[in-house]
């Protein structure tokens, strides 16, 4: 049984594995073929965070797998009133197939997961968003630019920045984070990029300027400033942002073919222009379309762990 909390679980064979059986399975789809590959099989999905993205494509994946979803809030379950976290694993875990877990501190995550009798996904956690980044990777597949791909992240050292440098790190593609000073990535993670760049050949450069970051990229990406949790920040994150913004003149920094990526919801006039999010559009709702694909291909891969 193998859990899904952080790709730095997961070897390069295993993360392209995913990848490809999300593609093998989103062709099916798209041809008119539905296979059942978890007939009757039971997904818990705990939301401690809500998500339009993260509850459609997994309550719709499993659907379409032969399975059912349980949509589960924290206001539906004793978790968030009070029962211990491995108590609550222990009972959810001796009725359904696979969990999925949307939280806040990803420690809470780590131990749901080490009482779970069954394999359990992050959803989202403060620390890491792993299902995006193959969503991420997925779409970069099929607009050609994952091989040779030079990805320049723009914002807020968060989750998402994390998790690039774990997807970076063992696929061994070269990455450039730009975020403003006293925003970095945390500096536990960035030791663990490194370490795992040593063998996959990853070259990975954190800066402070978005310009330098985009030179020569092959794809841009950025997420919000301001995350789930964070909104008492907004204003402080608006001015210390400043500069950030995923624009025109930003992107014609980067590489002549270079793809525009944001895991959404995109706040337009923060970091990205109206203007970049109309332009790349189809490529960031197909990659929001693929958190289906994925996902999919992710719980398959599980199942058959």
């Amino acid at each position: 049984m193998r859990h899904f909390l952080t790709l730095k679980d997961f070897t390069k064979d295993e993360i392209l594995d995913i990848i490809e059986l999300g593609l093998k399975i989103k062709k099916e789809l798209k041809s008119g073929e539905f296979k059942e590959y978890m007939p009757k099989k039971t997904l818990a999905m705990i939301f401690e965070k809500s998500s339009t993205r993260t509850r459609v494509s997994f309550e719709t994946g499993i659907y379409q797998l032969g399975g059912h979803g349980l949509f589960l809030s924290s206001r539906d379950i004793h978790l968030g009133r009070g029962e211990p976290v491995k108590d609550t694993a222990r009972v959810i875990s001796s009725m359904c197939d696979m969990i999925m877990i949307r939280t806040f501190e990803h420690s809470k995550l780590e131990e749901f997961a080490s009482c779970s009798s069954v394999p359990v996904i992050n959803g989202l956690t403060d620390s890491y968003h792993p299902i995006q980044l193959l969503a991420d990777y997925m779409t970069m597949v099929e607009y050609g630019v994952a091989d040779d791909a030079v990805v320049a992240y723009i914002g807020d050292g968060n989750n998402m920045a994390h998790s690039w440098l774990m997807l970076a790190a063992k696929l061994g593609f070269t990455l450039n984070i730009a975020t403003p000073k006293g925003y970095e990535v945390d500096k536990r993670v960035l030791q663990d990029a490194y370490m795992y760049a040593k063998n996959s050949g990853a070259k990975i450069n954190i800066l402070n300027d978005p310009q330098e970051a985009v030179k020569g990229a092959t794809v841009v990406t950025t997420d919000t400033w301001a995350s789930m949790g964070q909104e008492d920040e907004k204003e402080k994150r608006i001015q210390d942002f400043k500069g950030y913004m995923v624009d025109d003149m930003l992107m014609k920094q980067a590489s002549n073919d270079a793809q525009f990526l944001h895991c959404l919801p995109a706040y337009r006039g923060q970091e990205v222009s109206e203007s970049v999010m109309e332009l790349y559009g189809n490529i960031v709702f197909d990659e929001a379309q693929n958190r289906l694909h994925a996902q999919k291909g992710l719980m398959v891969w599980l199942n058959q762990a």
